[in-house]
């Protein structure tokens, strides 16, 4: 059972971990004397001491998941995603007690991670599909500062931070990507075969379609020139753009159309041991721990955002903002759909959606193919700035752009073409 980090001897706040999984005892009492079943955490029954048999089924597939006496025992099924359990409880050979999982007006909690902004953005959207499916009251746990940016657009679901979870709890389901990736008990799928977004909806038993997050930035506008927004830093050097010039002609490019680059990065520099990563030359320094909300409204009234696989670029997204995506690492199915991702299959790609490479968070060089080789990193050192720049070209064409000419996104949708 995962739990939280203890303070360290100068009493700094706990550090929460990406996922807990403490659902609490047992609390909802049945018909049945001394029996109790929720749906925290997969199915879980507790019986007294008798001649009692248990069985569970998966109804959509009419599977049975477990058939077995039981006596003085707690029971859970193996599967902690969504399944459509039927419980059946036997006494003395008679069948004394039968529940079908029924969400319907139930308070249901679902567990976003803990450290991570374009997971929860990727995922959050399946909760209110959760609820308009099965008629419930969610409860979301999640940080504040993301639940702050998801509020004003979902006033049907209700928040909650990390550590707490609704009274007369019924069931309770993990959002994540769970490692190793054959972890079939948390998740029903490989998220590396069907992508990030996408292994929410199966483990909600959702339809598998993208959904986009819905970010509200502030109406005023703080910079009037026109500008793009980038972000060129990442949590694992894989995810770079290691192009060394890569950044610089872009940047430069973008500038000379009559842009302000503005890089909205955490970190001006970043990295761990031999790899470290700089503010990209020439772009104008927006970084800094800044309110998630500050990032959305300045993302607002950018003309677009050109980033790579992180979290930066799922934030673009939510507010509806043209995205440039570059990675190499991933293949696109991983994030989602925009006409302007840019990959070069001409060389090694992919890794990370590879049912064959499995990830180490630890090792921020992770390079699976070609650690400390000559093609390390290949897949985004050999994206160029042309491929980049004719994007932001088709990009630029598609939305009738032209800063110099005052044709700006915002100056079109208000005064048209």
């Amino acid at each position: 059972m995962a739990e939280t980090a203890a303070p360290t001897e100068e009493k700094k706040p706990a550090k929460l971990k990406y996922a807990v999984f403490n659902p609490g005892p047992i609390l909802r009492k049945t018909p049945v004397p001394g029996v109790k079943l929720d749906f925290n955490y997969g199915v879980r029954i507790e019986i007294p001491q008798g001649n009692y048999h248990v069985r569970f089924m998966d109804k959509d597939t009419s599977t049975f998941l477990y058939d077995a006496d039981a006596s003085g025992a707690t029971i859970t099924s193996t599967k902690k995603y969504y399944v459509n359990f039927r419980v059946e409880l036997w006494k003395d050979g008679q069948l004394v007690y039968t529940h079908d999982l029924d969400l319907k007006g139930k308070n249901v909690l679902i567990r976003f991670p803990v450290g991570t902004l374009g997971d929860i953005l990727a995922w959050f959207p399946y909760a209110r599909e959760f609820q308009k499916k099965h008629g419930c009251q969610v409860y979301c746990s999640m940080s504040e500062e993301i639940a702050g940016l998801l509020k004003p657009a979902y006033p049907e679901l209700r928040f909650l931070p990390p550590d707490q979870a609704p009274k007369d709890c019924y069931a309770s389901y993990y959002m994540g990507i769970f490692f190793p990736a054959d972890d079939r008990m948390h998740q029903p799928t490989d998220f590396r075969i069907i992508g990030l977004q996408r292994n929410i909806p199966y483990i909600l038993g959702l339809d598998v379609v993208e959904r986009r997050p819905i970010l509200t930035p502030a109406k005023k506008r703080t910079i009037q020139e026109p500008y793009v927004c980038i972000a060129a830093q990442a949590t694992s050097q894989a995810k770079y753009w290691n192009n060394p010039r890569g950044w610089i002609d872009t940047i430069a490019y973008l500038k000379a159309k009559g842009y302000r680059v503005l890089c909205i990065d955490k970190e001006k520099c970043h990295g761990a041991g031999r790899h470290w990563n700089l503010i990209p030359y020439g772009a104008e320094d927006f970084t800094g721990a800044i309110p998630l909300q500050k990032r959305v409204d300045l993302l607002g009234h950018a003309d677009f955002f050109i980033g790579l696989s992180s979290g930066l670029a799922w934030l673009a997204w939510g507010v509806n903002l043209p995205v440039v995506m570059i990675s190499g690492f991933t293949l696109p199915h991983n994030e989602f759909y925009t006409p302007y991702r840019i990959i070069n299959f001409h060389v090694c790609n992919g890794c990370w959606t590879d049912s064959s490479e499995e990830f180490v968070h630890a090792d921020f060089a992770w390079c699976p193919r070609h650690a400390n080789s000559s093609q390390e990193f290949e897949c985004t050192r050999f994206i160029s700035s042309g491929q980049v720049c004719q994007q932001i070209d088709r990009l630029m064409a598609d939305y009738g752009l032209d800063p110099a000419a005052g044709k700006t996104r915002e100056a079109i949708a208000k005064h048209g073409k």
